[in-house]
């Protein structure tokens, strides 16, 4: 059987206010198109289906549409869950209905140990969680109280998961497993007592040994495939660049390919409809027509900084302005200050500042230069202000 593996859409994100929907719809469509092109028998969704828990209209209605597209029209298979950004309980409204037409939609742990079966597969859809999720379901499940009181971390909690899917496996098939997690590629010895654990994107950290179970694991949360922990357990990324750091990562889904004694998975790389540019440049060299000319100018949004920024020289001037007329959409504009490597490190005390001291204090170490007597003067009229108004 084939899957396409593909994750993390947000729909509904924005870089800095500006929408990404058109550039999701874009990413969408070659989705969409692969599905075909390669025959698959299903498609893998792991989780952040949205960009938030209370999705704006748009996004509602957007998205619905590449449901009825994928499901109702092109009628594939579609095997979703509901990731750490995801309103899991508006998620799954109409659930009955949904997998009526095989749309299955996971959104809670309790949902998690029946697998969705194929002739040749099981596909076990894991949603996000927390181990407070586990402690709940494992005490309804008859697990002495105090022993699922004792699970503490995520690590213990996915350990108990994942045994008892594994009561269920079907030795004639394939196991597939779809979660949302950040998940280690170090091999050593998982420490499932420790309260403490690594956290990548605000998640706990798991291990890759704990997934050997399965022929293959479609992860979510990670944005990049580059994050992926073994050829088996893998992170397909998200089809839109969502910041720059994601600026010069290749895009793109997986296609997951179930054999009788193997499983493969092949990469292929998504086009951008309009590319995030990041640029670090001096202000001369922004503006200089030898530069910007070898730019995707009014092709691309940008992110640029404007290196060795001397506020003297260019006090007054709208720069995002004066570059918008050059580049086009500026996303995300910062700066890089002139004297700030001049600035020494300080040491005192903040108790011992009052707030002016201590606004002037984060001023300089910010920008490298002192308040101007105007500036000054501004701070300490507010503050005045705002005593006197209390």
């Amino acid at each position: 059987m084939k899957f396409l593996h593909t994750s993390d859409w947000h729909i509904g994100r924005t870089i800095n206010g500006f929408s990404l929907l058109e550039e999701q719809k874009y990413a969408f469509k070659q989705i969409l198109s692969l599905a075909k092109e390669y025959e698959v028998d299903g498609i893998i969704i792991a989780g952040d289906l949205y960009d938030r828990a209370v999705p704006s209209a748009d996004s509602v209605i957007t998205f619905n549409q590449m449901l009825r597209e994928m499901n109702i029209i092109e009628k594939f298979p579609i095997y979703a869950i509901s990731g750490n950004h995801d309103g899991a309980k508006r998620l799954n409204y109409a659930k009955e209905w949904l997998d009526f037409n095989q749309l299955h939609l996971r959104t809670s742990l309790e949902e998690a140990f029946i697998p969705i079966e194929t002739e040749q597969v099981q596909l076990f859809l894991l949603p996000f969680f927390d181990p407070m999720d586990a402690r709940i379901y494992f005490s309804s499940q008859g697990l002495d109280e105090e022993k699922a009181k004792e699970i503490k971390t995520i690590d213990e909690a996915m350990t108990l998961v994942i045994s008892e899917m594994q009561t269920h496996f079907d030795k004639n098939k394939k196991q597939i497993l779809v979660t949302h997690f950040a998940v280690s590629p170090h091999k050593e010895e998982i420490n499932l007592t420790s309260e403490t654990t690594s956290k990548v994107g605000g998640l706990a950290t798991l291990n890759v040994i704990q997934f050997e179970a399965f022929d293959y694991v479609a992860l979510g949360h990670i944005h990049t495939r580059f994050a992926s922990p073994s050829e088996k357990v893998q992170y397909s990324g998200s089809p839109v660049k969502f910041n720059t750091k994601e600026a010069k990562t290749q895009k793109g889904v997986f296609i997951v390919e179930t054999q009788q004694d193997s499983v493969s998975s092949e990469f292929i790389p998504l086009q951008i409809q309009t590319d995030l540019v990041v640029i670090e440049e001096e202000w001369d060299t922004l503006i200089s027509r030898e530069f910007y000319e070898n730019q995707p100018i009014h092709q691309a949004w940008f992110a640029i900084t404007i290196k060795n920024f001397d506020r003297a020289k260019l006090a007054g001037r709208n720069l995002r302005a004066q570059l918008q007329k050059v580049y086009g959409t500026i996303v995300e504009l910062d700066y890089k200050f002139k004297n700030i490597s001049s600035v020494k490190s300080k040491t005192q005390n903040i108790e011992s500042l009052d707030n002016i001291g201590i606004l002037s204090n984060f001023y300089e170490v910010t920008t490298g230069e002192t308040l101007s007597g105007l500036q000054q003067e501004i701070i300490e009229n507010t503050f005045k202000q705002i005593e006197g108004e209390k």
